[in-house]
């Protein structure tokens, strides 16, 4: 079945990369858009309203940053980020900005496919979205926000509040990087030296409850050095 109904904007000042992105992006039945500057990429984006972003952070008039906060003003259409730049903190940063996911230069094309298409996933199910559902679903596993009760495979799992709350968060924002801050932020309130290390003991005792060996990113996988994102298929 064709995307061509998914229209995306490539932000990218290298001409060679832009042009392979895109190809890539057409030979798949997606509409692309192009941008080779921080603020050509701004203009294109509030005109044309494209369903996802793929943006470059080394930008010759402004630092692709800037184009996330700007965006994120007005609207919470997917944006992944493809950068060389391979530090933690770039990637956090920019996640933490806004960015929905994060891919290091140089990369492959299944790779960028598919986050194209997970990122269109989470959208997607954004938009369509009438009012909030009661109930999350991956797998088999099921989480009923209302009663606020964990199954795998129709089995109750036992989780501590702070367990649960970790995991519920998680949920609502699935297919989304949520950096450890963030996490942490939306579960404790604030930063302390050794929130970090709780926040993975939680994770630790949350993969072990839900019936996942060491290495099992069933539901929830681990970006290293950044946060966790919540599967969703």
């Amino acid at each position: 079945m064709g995307n061509n109904k998914y229209k995306i904007l490539i932000v990218e000042d290298d001409h060679n990369i832009a042009s392979f992105i895109q190809a890539i992006l057409e030979a798949n039945g997606y509409q692309v858009l192009t941008a080779e500057r921080c603020r050509q990429g701004l203009l294109v984006f509030s005109s044309h309203m494209p369903d996802l972003v793929v943006l470059d952070l080394g930008l010759p008039d402004m630092d692709g940053e800037e184009f996330i906060r700007q965006a994120r003003l007005s609207s919470t259409v997917p944006i992944l980020v493809l950068s060389a730049r391979t530090d933690e903190s770039d990637k956090v940063s920019a996640l933490d900005l806004g960015a929905n996911d994060y891919i290091t230069k140089p990369f492959g094309t299944a790779e960028l496919l598919a986050r194209v298409r997970a990122a269109l996933r989470v959208n997607r199910h954004n938009v369509h979205a009438a009012a909030p559902s009661s109930q999350f679903a991956v797998d088999d596993l099921l989480i009923d926000y209302d009663r606020r009760q964990v199954s795998v495979a129709g089995s109750r799992v036992h989780l501590t509040q702070t367990e649960y709350n970790i995991l519920a968060f998680l949920s609502q924002h699935t297919g989304k990087v949520m950096t450890y801050s963030a996490i942490i932020r939306a579960i404790w309130g604030s930063m302390d030296d050794g929130s970090i290390k709780k926040l993975q003991v939680n994770m630790a005792n949350i993969r072990k409850k839900l019936g996942c060996r060491p290495g099992d990113n069933r539901y929830v996988t681990n970006e290293l050095g950044v946060g966790y994102r919540m599967l969703d298929e």
